[in-house]
């Protein structure tokens, strides 16, 4: 994922891609600071997901939002939010064992599509017929 708005410095090198969890119910502010020449500062939301490239020894910095302030809640190197990748033949569809590189069969529930005694006709009771 490209940085568009913050490139990384050219000096810059063995960037990696990295990922943040808001797991709280508060608004924070995952900031990078230790790069020179470069600004990273993003707003995440409770329960969202940052993705982003950062370099190897990049630290993010936590702030969490209180009423009128933010408070520094965390510093955590960047090397330990960083994704795994896969592998090119994790993803290779021509392998003649078949695998499914998703689990899609792990992931999707059966639907129970059996009708039996769940519907019934809809029937009128005392209504007399009108003529």
């Amino acid at each position: 994922m490209a940085q568009i708005l913050d490139p990384l410095p050219p000096e810059q090198s063995g960037k990696i891609l990295c990922c943040y969890i808001n797991a709280t119910s508060k608004i924070q502010v995952a900031r990078i600071s230790n790069i020179p020449n470069w600004y990273f500062e993003r707003v995440v939301f409770p329960g969202q997901r940052l993705v982003f490239e950062a370099p190897r020894k990049g630290q993010v910095e936590i702030h969490t939002g209180m009423m009128a302030s933010a408070i520094l809640s965390d510093k955590i190197p960047c090397d330990r939010l960083m994704l795994e990748e896969p592998s090119t033949n994790e993803f290779d569809t021509d392998s003649s064992d078949e695998k499914d590189p998703f689990n899609t069969k792990l992931m999707v529930q059966q639907i129970n599509t059996k009708i039996g005694d769940t519907t019934k006709p809809l029937q009128i009771l005392g209504l007399a017929s009108v003529d």
